[in-house]
């Protein structure tokens, strides 16, 4: 989803596709039916002994307000979450231009290995989203460094951290035998090591998920309130038969905020509605440190104007 892409409010707010509806509605029907049956038991109870189960509806009010409160922090946590997965994949796109800038810039002239250098820095994303999906190197991973490096990637430990050794040894490869400049070696080589720092952030998030015992007592909260909810209800309004609708309603509302929070929990997960556009984000660091390449070859020439702008 960009900007590019939204849809109208009346598109939207009857869109499936995207949407939280279709994982909710098999949770909001039962509690449907629990509801009916409620009804059923009360009017059979009522019929039999003469006695009207009901709840005043206070109770209910303060419980609903309370679990309202609870279920907006546990969105807003997964959202925090999502948004710092957000500003890390960023970090790992602005650190991969800068290496590859550095590298080119400041690095040798020999061809050969500034494109081993833009090949291997533009699998890191690709390998770090691999990593953290799960999932092994595909086919952007063998097109850019070739058949056999690529199944040395797969059967790597942990493939970020050996795409990230690749690099430094390209780079020390450099340093000793082409004569790279010391200290622009030094500069590069710690954009190396960021784009490891913010990979080991983002496994943070992903092996961290919120405490369990948070999201069981808000479950078990949401139950009790979704079935005493016919009680005041069958009070309330004239027809029963309207008592299982509205409760439904109000369940969409509690699950639809409850399944948010699991959404955003886990920005890298593929199954996720919330999940970061990975495939993206890594295809454009792929197409700018290639650019960076073919605008930075030694036997380049750049226009007088632009010369004069970057001097400026």
């Amino acid at each position: 989803m960009s900007f590019q892409t939204r849809q109208g409010f009346w598109r939207e707010a009857f869109a499936l596709h995207g949407s939280i509806t279709p994982k909710v509605m098999p949770n909001v029907l039962i509690f449907g039916l629990a509801a009916g049956g409620i009804c059923g038991a009360s009017w059979f109870v009522e019929t039999l002994f003469q006695v009207r189960i009901v709840l005043a509806v206070a109770p209910l009010e303060f419980a609903g307000a309370a679990l309202g409160v609870l279920l907006i922090l546990r969105t807003n946590a997964g959202y925090d979450r999502w948004w710092e997965a957000r500003k890390l994949w960023g970090g790992i796109v602005n650190q991969s231009r800068n290496f590859v800038i550095g590298a080119m810039t400041y690095g040798p002239n020999d061809s050969e290995c500034r494109k081993k250098i833009v090949r291997w820095a533009a699998v890191f994303p690709h390998v770090a989203r691999l990593s953290l999906r799960g999932e092994l190197p595909s086919s952007e991973v063998a097109n850019l460094v070739g058949p056999e490096d690529g199944r040395r990637v797969a059967t790597a430990e942990h493939m970020p951290s050996f795409v990230a050794f690749i690099l430094g040894d390209l780079l020390h490869e450099a340093r000793e035998t082409l004569k790279m400049d010391g200290f622009a070696f030094i500069q590069v080589d710690r954009e190396r090591a960021l784009l490891i720092d913010h990979v080991g952030a983002c496994e943070r998030i992903q092996k961290t998920p919120l405490p369990r015992v948070y999201s069981i007592n808000i479950r078990r909260f949401i139950v009790v309130f979704l079935l005493t909810l016919p009680l005041p209800l069958m009070d309330q309004l004239d027809h029963d038969w309207l008592v299982p609708f509205i409760t439904m309603l109000v369940a969409y509302l509690f699950l639809s905020l409850d399944q948010i929070g699991v959404e955003l929990e886990n920005p890298f997960s593929t199954s996720n509605l919330s999940k970061l556009p990975l495939d993206e984000i890594s295809a454009g660091i792929e197409r700018d440190v290639h650019s960076v390449l073919q605008t930075t070859q030694p036997d380049a020439v750049r226009p007088a104007g632009n010369m004069a702008r970057t001097n400026g």
